[in-house]
């Protein structure tokens, strides 16, 4: 019996040993098999975070490319209002010039606009019934120290704020106050924003 538990005890301690390697090699498997699950979840991890990372840094550059336009954008319309106040003033000016002056202006661009003296002035029905007479008067005086026909004094008006209408036949050309400063006001805007705005901002 004393050999028969000698070996059954050998092949118990030969079992336990094995059985003792053989949990030491799971536990290292396993241990590994965890390490680089946790290596993996902590790449992906990082990459997650990474390119949540990116997708809210382009985010946030369009939605400051978006805050600038809108920004520019205000500050456009709001140039423009200005600028827009500002020829209206320039108009409201104009149209209130008084009388003596306003004849000597029209007048001067009545000869500008007829150099040779054909056609009727056309104004508004204020204008007409303030100093068109006069503005024609102080044409005609200059074109005949020229030698050059006449201006009429057209019968009909015309919704006009200033200035006059030349009418020649079937041609008529615009040189009432708005149309001029309408005309002028693309080759006017830069200046004028300079002045407004300063030179930077024009």
């Amino acid at each position: 019996m004393d050999g028969i538990e000698r070996i059954a005890a050998r092949i118990r301690e030969d079992a336990e040993q094995e059985i003792a390697r053989m949990n030491q090699e799971a536990t290292e498997q396993v241990e590994a098999i965890q390490a680089r699950a946790q290596a993996q979840a902590s790449r992906e991890r990082e990459e997650i975070l990474a390119r949540g990372r990116r997708a809210a840094d382009e985010r946030l550059e369009r939605l400051k490319s978006a805050a600038l336009m809108q920004r520019r954008t205000l500050e456009l319309g709001a140039r423009q209002e200005v600028l827009a106040e500002a020829f209206e003033k320039a108009l409201d000016q104009l149209c209130s010039l008084p009388d003596e002056k306003m004849v000597s202006l029209l007048a001067s661009l009545a000869l500008q606009a007829a150099p040779g003296g054909r056609g009727r002035l056309i104004f508004s029905p204020q204008g007409r019934a303030q100093i068109g007479a006069a503005v024609v008067a102080k044409a005609n005086e200059a074109l005949a120290a020229r030698g050059a026909g006449a201006l009429a004094l057209a019968q009909e008006t015309r919704p006009l704020r200033g200035g006059f209408i030349l009418a020649d036949g079937p041609v008529e050309v615009n040189c009432s106050f708005e149309a001029m400063l309408r005309l002028q006001r693309e080759a006017l805007e830069k200046p004028v924003a300079e002045i407004l705005f300063g030179q930077d901002k024009a």
